[in-house]
Parts: structure tokens; sequence; C-alpha cells
């Protein structure tokens, strides 16, 4: 990011200096530091016009008071409100009150209208230091942290001190704009000014410094405080189990002396990103209380694990407990249903999503087209599409998706070309939903030409996924050479998925030639993969090759290769789900399901006893 004037030449001449915690000759680099955004505020600090006029408030008859005035504020719900209370604060003569120029500022930056409280601040001839908080504060919550440090630079300029509700706000700007030198210098400030002793603006520098990855950094700030509570502890806490060393924020939490729910969470979270679900669950279970962002974290845990049905079991625990669900819950919990197929239980959940008047928004609505969709119901995915007040490229990436895996191809196609005639720039996965399609439907031409558009027309370099799609869609078309030729050209290197996608291709075309070239690179990159040898195992018998049948085998027993678990298969009855496998024994109505089998294939009746394997919601 580019920093106007001479703010970016204390960044670039910052680094001559050493970092401030290590501060051998803190004075002069504090003085260094103050001196140049003293220099630079002039400069640096290029303000929106005076403000002409504002809309004149309607049914206001004579004077207001400063406490009316104040109430209407609080009042406020929508930006052209704000416009006539500014016009009542100007017309009583308050636009100079710092008091209530503050109250403006921070209504401006509730409706995100900071050109409103920027224009109102700049008519001040001299704005205290509570009022350029309210504006730094402001135009960070508004995501102009460039303009907070402006703020910050031309506070400094008219000789303005600093408090350390300043520096809370400013260390929280450097973090969105991401800029080391800024924050060390801002570091600098701290000390001169005599905050550091301050809990709350260390923990903010705390926070600044693992957004911009240092964590050692972080660590020493923590390390250095003379005082700490519990959100300092959790800050730190939380920046490790970021960073993946759990071993630091574990040892962390136990040494806490209090904890809220944040850190609890936030390890909980931790554990979660590096795939330890049963340390989650088992710090899960010890919380003392649980809040919805506990529930949430959790159920996100299971999901992102892959444990579905764990996860909307949490779900329902949840509900149980009488925590209502956020939009965020909510769209965790349906793209678990949307992976397992659980139709009912989606349906069940859009209907508490209604009935508590949950806003249907682009999250949720993403989430339910999914769900629709991959669960049959391609007409309900539909109409929660069209109903969406609002789509972004998620909403339309999933209706497109489902048309393409229920084989409307073109009509995938015209979903696409809507989305960008609306505006909606496509991403890789766009492009992997329409590959997608054309393959479903045997589009080749097609299917190449929407390649060529993504590298040319939408400059998206292609990755594993658009590859192996393109090599899926030749290999259906009997286009084999083509589809090596294709691998051969890739720009990285293919994986197993690419030579999986081809040999199958060659099950599909009886090309044992091709198909002996894909199981030589598979075996180098999967030699514990069993599949595959199974797949060309089959090729040979069906070939009569027998002796190369035996070979193989033979080659699977030597090399320890053995078959791994079978795929498994759900179904939803009455909102249980029920799980199925090859040769499956771990079912309650097993005996009932194989008889009815051996009685359609005319073979004797299996008596098997076994456990059920069985979710309810």
């Amino acid at each position: 990011m580019n920093f106007p004037c001479k703010l970016t030449d204390l960044i670039a001449t910052s680094h001559r200096y050493p970092f401030p915690h290590h501060l051998n000759n803190y004075f002069s680099l504090t003085h260094f530091l103050s001196s140049h955004f003293t220099a630079a505020a002039a400069a640096a600090t290029q303000l929106h016009s005076p403000i002409t006029s504002f809309a004149a408030p309607q049914g206001v008859v004579g004077s207001m008071n400063k406490e009316n005035i104040i109430s209407y504020l609080k009042m406020c719900s929508n930006s052209t409100q704000l416009e006539c209370i500014y016009a009542c604060i100007v017309k009583n003569s308050y636009n100079q009150d710092c008091f209530m120029i503050n109250q403006f500022v921070s209504a401006c930056s509730i409706f995100n209208k900071m050109d409103y409280g920027i224009r109102a601040f700049t008519q001040m001839d001299h704005p205290n230091v509570f009022v350029y908080n309210a504006v730094i504060r402001a135009c960070v919550c508004c995501s102009s942290p460039v303009q907070a440090l402006r703020f910050y630079s031309k506070m400094l300029s008219v000789q303005v001190l600093p408090t350390s509700y300043t520096f809370s706000s400013v260390i929280k700007g450097c973090a969105l704009v991401a800029h080391s030198r800024i924050g060390e210098a801002v570091n600098g400030h701290i000390w001169k000014f005599g905050f550091k002793p301050h809990v709350f603006v260390q923990t903010a520098l705390i926070d600044f410094y693992s957004s911009v990855g240092r964590i050692f950094d972080a660590r020493q700030v923590f390390d250095e405080m003379t005082e700490r509570d519990v959100f300092a502890w959790t800050s730190m806490l939380s920046v490790h189990a970021r960073a993946g060393d759990l071993v630091s924020a574990k040892k962390l939490f136990d040494e806490m002396p209090e904890r809220n729910f944040a850190s609890w969470n936030s390890l909980i979270d931790g554990y979660a990103r590096i795939k330890d679900v049963e340390s989650a669950e088992v710090l899960f279970s010890k919380m003392p209380q649980k809040d919805l962002i506990s529930w949430t974290t959790m159920i996100n845990c299971y999901s992102q694990n892959k444990l579905y049905q764990h996860a909307l079991a949490t779900f329902n625990d949840m509900t149980a407990h009488g925590i209502i669900p956020d939009e965020v819950t909510m769209a965790t919990a349906i793209s678990a249903c949307a992976h397992l197929g659980a139709l009912d239980i989606g349906k069940k959940i859009h209907r508490y999503i209604q009935k508590h008047s949950l806003k249907l928004d682009v999250y949720i609505g993403s989430s339910l087209i999914d769900m629709y969709a991959k669960c049959g119901s391609l007409d309900q995915s539909l109409a929660v599409f069209y109903k969406l007040p609002e789509k972004n490229l998620f909403c339309w990436n999933s209706v497109i998706e489902g048309l393409a895996v229920h084989g409307y191809a073109n009509e995938a196609l015209k979903m696409f070309n809507l989305m960008v005639k609306d505006g909606i720039k496509p991403n890789g996965v766009s492009f992997i939903s329409i590959l997608s399609a054309c393959t479903h439907a045997g589009l080749v031409k097609e299917g190449q030409r929407c390649l060529l558009s993504m590298i040319h027309d939408f400059h998206i370099l292609p990755e594993i996924e658009h590859y192996g799609c393109m090599v899926d869609l030749l290999c259906k078309a009997g286009l084999l050479e083509d589809a090596l030729q294709v691998i051969e050209e890739m720009r990285m290197e293919p994986n197993a998925v690419i030579w999986g996608a081809l040999l199958g291709g060659c099950k599909l075309q009886k090309n044992l030639e091709i198909a002996m070239i894909a199981v030589d690179k598979l075996m180098i990159l999967e030699p514990d993969n069993s599949g595959y040898y199974t797949l060309l195992v089959n090729m040979f018998a069906e070939a009569n090759r027998w002796s190369e049948v035996a070979r193989i085998r033979a080659a699977m027993k030597d090399l320890h290769v053995e078959k791994k678990s079978p795929g498994s298969s759900w179904i939803e009855i009455n909102g249980k789900i029920h799980r199925f496998s090859a040769s499956d024994k771990y079912h309650e109505a097993c005996e009932e399901i194989y008889f009815l089998l051996d009685r359609l294939y005319g073979k004797p009746v299996l008596c098997l006893s076994v456990p059920e394997l069985i979710f309810c919601f």
C-alpha cells in the first residue's frame, strides 16, 4: 500500500534505528520519530474540502439545546437524519463544541459515513484530543486506516498530545495496513509519551505484531508487561493458537489466573486448525459455561475435519441448551447437511431460520443453495437463489455448480453468463463448476473455450483442479491422447488425482497402453493405494490377460498393498441418517436388508446381528 507524501520517508529510514523493545538509544529514536511525524503532517494530511451545506432539518422550530441534539444522535437511524442533525448543530452554533462533534463523528462511523464526520471535523478551529480520538477510531472502524494515520500525524503537528486511547486505535490502524515499520514508529511514540505500562495499549501491540507475522515480537511485548489482564492473556494465547503453536498456547492457558469465553474458544479453534479433534472435544467438555461462539467453534471443528454427523449432533445439542444460533452457525450446519445428503434435516434448519426471522444473507443463502442441490432438490435450490435479496460470488457459484451436477450444462453456462453480465467477476471455483458441467454433457469444445477464456479474458491461471476437469472431460469423450498431452503440458507437476482421472478414462475406453503409463506414475505417487492396482487388474481380466492379473496381484502381496476401508454411502429416512458400506455388518436392520437382497438375488439368507450406526437430529 502506498502512503502519501513524507510518511513513506519515515518508514524507509526507520530501519536505521533499533526496534523499540531493544531501545539503547530510546530517547534519540523517539525524538526522530516525533520530528518526522511532525514534519510529515502538513503534506500528509490532505483532508476533504470544507462542507458547504447539509440538508436542513424539517419540523424543527427554534433553538435546541445540547442534550436534545445528543438524544437525536443516539436515536438516529439513517444518513439523512444524520445530515439534518448536523444542520441543527450548525444552526445552534455547536459546530465548535468538542463534545458535540465527538458524538457526531462517532454516530457517523456507525453508518459508515465518515465523509460527513471528516467534513464536520475540518470546520473546527481547535479540536481537542477527544475529537481527534473519535475521528481516528471512526476511520479505523470504517476500514480507512491510512486516513486514521493521517489524522494522527495532523494531531502531532498541532501539538495535541495523544492519550492511551489514541494509541489503541492507531495501533489497530497499523495492523490493518499491515506495515511493520509504521507500527514500530508508533511503538516508539508509546514509549516517548509514557504509555508503555498501559495494559490495553500493550495488548493492541500484541495483536499488531501478530497481524504482520512477528510472533516473537508479540511474545516479547507480552513478557515485558508488568501487569496483565485476561484480555492480554487471551490475545497472546490466540496468537500462538493461530500460528499452530498449541504447546505454547496450552501452557499459557494453564498459567492464566482467570479465563473468559474467548480464552477457551481460542484454544479450541487452535486444536481445530491442526486437526486435533480429540483435544478440542476434551477442552469443550471441560468448559464451565458455553456461549454461542463456543458451540459454533466446536461445530466448525467437526466440519473442518469432515465429521459432519458430529457437527449436526453438536448443533442439535446447542439448540437443546437454548442457544439461538446465528448466521455463521446456520451456514456451517447447512453445509454439514449438504455433505451428508441430509435433506430432511436441512429443511428443518431452513424452517428454523424462517421461524426465528434470521436474515437470509449471502452466507446462509449460498449454503442453502448448495445443500438443496447436493441433496437432489434442484427446484428448491433455484427458489432460494431467486429469492435472495442480494447475491455475491458464492451464491452464483453454488447455483452454477448445482446445475452442473444435475446435468444441466447449457443452463449452467447461461447462468455463468448472467453472472458476468451482472458485474460479478468469476473466480477459479466458477470455472471448475463450468468445466464440470461440460464434462457431464460431453461439451469438449465448450470446455476448451471456457479454459482459454479463464486464462485470457479473466486472467486466472489454471490450478490442478482445472486440469483435472479437462483431463476428465477429454477422457470421457474418448480423447485419451489429448488428455495425456494436457497432462504433459501442465504448469505444475500432475498429482495422483490427475493420473487417476486418466486411468479411469483408460478403463472406460479399454486402453491398456496409456493405462500402464498412468499406473506407473501412480505407483510412485501413492504406492499404498490399492484402488489403482485393482482397476488395472480388472482391465487385464476383461482383456483375458490372466498372466498379468496374477503378476499384479503377486506384486501387491509383495508390497503389502491391501484394500483400505471401503467407501460409505448414506441414506436419510425420517430424519435419521443410515450409513452403509460394502459387506456392511454394522446396521441394526442388516438381517432384514440381507434377507431382502437374498430374495432379490435368489441366494441363501445371511443371518447377522450387529449394533447400529445411526445419527438422529
